[in-house]
């Protein structure tokens, strides 16, 4: 029924007439102030709809797609509000997103299998021969790091796919992909109350270097569960401040 109310009040928007609910009337005013595009607002919304049942991705691809679908979208929705139309700034949008993704489902992990839930993959969980016992039971065997060495290489390909496009992604775009350095924190008891809402990769206003985490959980041997990996960077401000201020993502 929620994701049907928000399918109705997307379309109730577009037609200029939102309901009379507050997220409702500020999405539908975004939307006319800055032209934005229906079809990321469904994605967003279908996507959802299609993982309500919460359960583990069947490989890589699948949690790709999610993230494509979510996080992907909503940086090309964020492009629309600075006015960026650009096919480079779109290209290194999805591969933010994917990165996205893919980084906040394995720091989500050791809260996630605090309540007996594993969202990890299962086609790279089979390659290695590792269980979702094993990450229940916060196994620190090889096989167990190679499925979180192996997700985290490929967080860093797309993040690398992404910055490849830097030279032709407009600067005035840059302040979307802040991603690369500021990642939001899925962890602890704002993402137990906002995850119903908003799905798998949503999270509280603490955030996490995307970069920095992936050299961290290499630091650590690609120990998930390792303590440093939870502990807030507090430079990241003057992290995004010089980001910001160099013109880069």
């Amino acid at each position: 029924m929620r994701m049907q109310f928000w399918k109705n009040t997307v379309d109730d928007i577009y037609c200029d007439s939102p309901p009379h609910q507050p997220v409702a009337i500020e999405l539908w005013k975004a939307v006319k102030r800055h032209n934005l595009t229906k079809r990321w607002l469904m994605k967003i919304i279908d996507e959802r709809e299609k993982n309500l049942d919460d359960k583990a991705y069947r490989n890589v691809q699948e949690l790709e797609n999610y993230a494509e679908n979510t996080q992907s979208s909503l940086l090309y929705l964020t492009l629309e509000i600075l006015g960026i139309k650009d096919l480079h700034a779109d290209h290194a949008a999805s591969h933010i997103g994917k990165a996205q993704g893919i980084v906040t489902c394995l720091r989500a992990t050791p809260y996630h299998g605090s309540r007996r839930r594993v969202f990890l993959p299962m086609d790279i969980c089979m390659l290695h021969g590792v269980s979702q016992e094993d990450f229940l039971r916060k196994s620190q065997d090889k096989n167990v790091r190679d499925v979180v060495y192996d997700m985290a290489s490929q967080a860093h390909l797309h993040l690398k796919h992404a910055r490849s496009f830097h030279k032709s992604v407009p600067v005035k775009a840059f302040p979307a992909f802040l991603q690369t350095v500021a990642l939001q924190n899925s962890k602890g008891s704002c993402t137990r109350g906002l995850r119903r809402r908003w799905g798998r990769f949503t999270s509280c206003s603490a955030k996490v270097a995307l970069e920095d985490y992936l050299k961290k959980i290499q630091q650590v041997d690609f120990d998930i569960f390792h303590p440093s990996l939870q502990q807030k960077n507090t430079l990241l401000p003057l992290s995004l401040y010089i980001q910001s201020w160099r013109k880069r993502y």
